[in-house]
């Protein structure tokens, strides 16, 4: 059965005497385009030899659908999982008109045709070979594409305030500019500018302190506020009122003011105050949105270990704060992050892009597992010349049935293209094998706890 083996050891092609003896030992299929043979998570799936025609296999990971190989005439389907047992890692499709032998117990041919192992069993294990490679590759750029999804939505937030502060800031300036002018005449004396100049500090120190008020009580004192302008006959009582009630002035102490102003020049005096407030408002917006940006790039640049070694002195808890800031977009709607650090943990020698990934792969496990709403909790400590790394979640926890296959390669309880079944396995891997430390987790509904420990 092995006469006309290919070079290729993955995709070997059965020559004509043999594909004559196996057509009196299977039924053969005729398929119509876009038939599917198998789904990529059928637990029990048929083997398949192609006749006419090309079978397409595809992978599903994450929303996009990967080519994995076309059969044609003489070429099989399958991978390992026919002989362990495991489910389908794949889709089969017909690409137009086909014909294949159908074979419905894998097990019962290799007894059958005992030949036929030297051709089937190497063929099958080297697909799936190949296939976790293949896959590996993709986990790591759909791993890039998530963090640069999330990094650009981040970015996208203060950078986008900025603008938007910048083109208000040059009408506060010009409005600041005007009412300067106006405070300058007659009916403006020095203790004047001198009550003004108080309250534009009171308001700027209120700010400092990050005080503010719930929108229920915001919008009270708003109204309250402009209803008492408006009997004085201040012009745009409505709009001035928010900016002064956000700055923490209040009537009581515009009201000296008031008694001994006169009305127009009250409300010029008004005018200035939000201006200048405004104006300041503004200019922290401004810096806070490129503080954040900046942040966020320098964040970036130190979870990936840009322009360094691979091998460097790291700190465990500044790659966690880093990847925690990646996936900010993920955490904010609901997830309460607990950081319970320990105290004066070494720096110690790692491959530092590579640790992060496992941070990012246990977090974002944890994440789905509370379906983005719930407490994550990361504890630190040094324990026997290792410091332990503890991602803790508060979600439904891993089934007991499936606890011993979780670390499997290609074994997810997702969704079909919702995961490729990687990312534990390539955690393990980083840390067993690259650091010789050891990955273990406990789980119960309400509490997964994944504990990383890497020797000092």
């Amino acid at each position: 059965m092995i006469n006309d083996l290919s070079d290729s050891i993955i995709s070997p092609t059965l020559g004509e005497e043999d594909l004559a003896k196996l057509e009196d030992c299977g039924a053969i299929l005729k398929l119509l385009p876009d038939q599917i043979l198998f789904n990529e998570g059928d637990t029990a799936y048929c083997f398949f030899i192609v006749l006419d025609g090309q079978i397409k296999v595809t992978k599903q990971l994450g929303e996009t659908e990967i080519l994995v190989t076309i059969h044609r005439r003489g070429e099989f389907t399958g991978d390992l999982t026919m002989l362990t047992g495991g489910i389908s890692q794949a889709t089969a499709t017909s690409v137009g008109t086909s014909r294949v032998i159908q074979f419905d117990d894998f097990k019962e041919l290799l007894k059958g045709c005992p030949r036929s192992i030297d051709l089937f069993v190497p063929a099958l294990a080297e697909r799936s070979k190949e296939l976790e490679i293949k896959l590996r590759d993709q986990e790591k750029l759909a791993a890039l594409g998530k963090l640069s999804a999330g990094l650009a939505h981040e970015l996208n937030n203060p950078a986008a305030a900025g603008r938007r502060a910048a083109k208000q800031l040059d009408g506060a300036i010009a409005s600041l500019q005007k009412n300067m002018l106006s405070l300058r005449g007659k009916h403006f004396l020095s203790h004047h500018r001198q009550i003004l100049q108080d309250l534009q500090q009171q308001a700027i120190a209120y700010q400092e302190q990050g005080s503010s008020l719930s929108p229920l009580e915001q919008s009270d004192r708003e109204d309250q506020l402009a209803d008492w302008l408006e009997e004085l006959g201040v012009e745009d009582a409505w709009e001035l009122s928010p900016s002064l009630v956000a700055a923490g002035i209040e009537q009581s102490q515009l009201s000296a003011l008031a008694d001994d102003m006169e009305k127009s020049a009250f409300s010029e005096a008004l005018m200035w105050l939000e201006a200048s407030l405004t104006m300041r408002g503004l200019v922290n917006e401004v810096e806070q949105s490129t503080s954040r940006i900046s942040d966020l790039v320098g964040a970036i640049k130190s979870y990936s270990y840009m322009d360094r070694s691979v091998v460097q002195d790291v700190d465990i808890h500044e790659g966690l704060d880093n990847t925690l800031k990646i996936l900010h977009h993920k955490l904010k709607y609901g997830v309460k992050v607990n950081k319970q650090y320990g105290d004066r943990l070494p720096k110690i020698s790692v491959y530092g892009s590579e640790l992060n990934q496992v941070w990012t792969n246990l977090i974002d496990n944890a994440i789905d597992a509370m379906d983005g709403q719930g407490e994550l909790t990361i504890h630190t400590a040094l324990e026997n010349n290792c410091i332990l790394v503890e991602i803790i979640d508060n979600g439904t926890g891993i089934p007991p049935e499936i606890q011993s296959r979780i670390f499997e390669p290609f074994y997810t309880n997702k969704q079909v293209g919702k995961g490729s079944g990687l990312g534990l396995d390539i955690s393990r891997r980083i840390v067993v094998q690259k650091h010789k430390g050891n990955l273990n987790f406990e789980s119960q509904p309400g509490r997964t706890c994944f504990q990383v420990r890497i020797p000092i």
